[in-house]
C-alpha cells in the first residue's frame, strides 16, 4: 500500500488528470454503452452510473442492461407472439 501511496505522491498533474479521466470513462463505461445499444434508457443508466460505480455487482448488472437495449426490443415480441400461439 505504501508502494502505491509513494507512486501517487511522486506524479505530476498530467498523469494524475490521466488516471482521473481514465477512472471517469471506466465509472461511466455503461453509459457510454447505452448510448450505442439502449438509447431509449441512456439516460437512466446515466442516473444510476453514480452510485453503481461503488458496487461491482451494481456495475456489472448497469453493463448488462445497457448492451441488451435492442436485443431485448428484436426477440420479445417473437416470445411473446410464440407463447400466445402455444397458449401458455
Amino acid at each position: 500500500m505504501n508502494d502505491i501511496l509513494t507512486q501517487f505522491e511522486n506524479a505530476s498533474a498530467l498523469q494524475l488528470s490521466l488516471i482521473i479521466v481514465a477512472m471517469g470513462v471506466v465509472w461511466f463505461l455503461p453509459f457510454f454503452l447505452a448510448l450505442i445499444f439502449n438509447r431509449r434508457q441512456a439516460k437512466l443508466i446515466a442516473i444510476a452510473c453514480v452510485p453503481a460505480g461503488l458496487s461491482v455487482v451494481a456495475w456489472s448488472a448497469l453493463m448488462v442492461w445497457s448492451v441488451t437495449g435492442k436485443a431485448a426490443e428484436k426477440y420479445l415480441p417473437k416470445r411473446v407472439k410464440a407463447r400466445l400461439e402455444t397458449g401458455g
